[in-house]
């Protein structure tokens, strides 16, 4: 890393902020590009800026990303978008012969019915779930470019799977938004107004693990440190809770008691979902916070966001 010039693509996000926060303790240049600058959709303005910045890494956190109403109501805007941004990226890292390049993908890149813990192994051994498998389906090819250009190549890209992630900068617009963001304003909302009930999507009963970005980020600055291989990697906090504990958990967190009202006609989605992350923890990393800290440290920025 030292003296290299590192583009973090999508720094506006919650994802691709962590990085750039965590990349500060390294000795190297971070490069940054917004819309107004860069329309990561057009080939062309990629392929202008990259030949213009000349960065010696990548790391890939830049994606249309939204929860499961999103997914199933804009399927094109999802596969499409995804697919467009990636690609046009990774070309242009290719003819640029950037050095290392790290892809992001999700953990909604496994089948539905995946065995648990979901291992590195089990992608492509099953149906993906229906109302992600636009996202899901783009984020596979995008394994695969590294993979390819890898093989062909000789390229040194690898790839990393982040399980569910939360933290400063999260999306907590109730129609696109993820649960934990969605839960946690929807809990701070009742405490505002006094509300006797809160309304949790499906029956409470899915099973999911959450990562911290801060946590995500300090794990893909080790990667971009100590790995190189074909195959992508696992990043998890490897603990799971069912959506009615997280639930519970936020209410403690914002500090306020209020029934919880589950809407059994929305949809829960994957039944259990737990990442296998034991290639991650044998290359030597496993720095997660707990659930309730990480949920904390969002809320603490929730609020400084909403009194800005």
């Amino acid at each position: 890393m030292s003296g290299k010039r590192v583009w973090v693509a999508g720094h506006r996000g919650m994802v691709g902020g962590a990085v750039v926060r965590r990349l500060e303790a390294e000795d190297c240049e971070v490069v940054t590009a917004g819309r107004d600058v860069v329309d990561l959709t057009s080939q062309a303005d990629v392929r202008d800026w990259m030949a213009e910045a000349r960065p010696d890494a990548v790391v890939m956190a830049a994606a249309k990303v939204g929860g499961i109403l999103a997914n199933d109501t804009h399927p094109v805007d999802f596969l499409l978008q995804n697919l467009q941004i990636e690609t046009n990226i990774v070309e242009a890292a290719h003819a640029n012969d950037v050095e290392r390049f790290l892809f992001l993908g999700s953990s909604c890149i496994y089948p539905k019915m995946a065995p648990q813990p979901m291992a590195e192994e089990s992608l492509l051994t099953g149906p993906l779930e229906p109302t992600n498998e636009w996202y899901a389906i783009a984020k596979i090819a995008g394994i695969k470019l590294m993979q390819a250009y890898r093989k062909q190549h000789g390229r040194d890209w690898i790839s990393a799977m982040p399980t569910n992630l939360y933290g400063p900068g999260d999306n907590y617009d109730l129609e696109s938004s993820h649960v934990l963001p969605a839960l946690l304003r929807k809990f701070h909302e009742a405490k505002q107004s006094g509300a006797e009930t809160v309304e949790v999507w499906g029956s409470g009963e899915p099973l999911r693990e959450f990562l911290h970005c801060d946590d995500l980020a300090d794990a893909l600055v080790f990667l971009l440190k100590e790995y190189s291989g074909y195959d992508h990697v696992n990043v998890g906090s490897g603990v799971e809770v069912s959506i009615r504990d997280l639930a519970e958990t936020i209410a403690r967190v914002v500090g306020y008691e209020a029934e919880l009202v589950f809407d059994a006609t929305k949809p829960d989605g994957t039944p259990r979902k737990l990442m296998d992350s034991t290639r991650l923890h044998e290359l030597g990393w496993n720095n997660v916070r707990s659930l309730e800290e990480g949920v904390k440290d969002a809320y603490q920025h929730f609020l400084a966001a909403e009194a800005r």
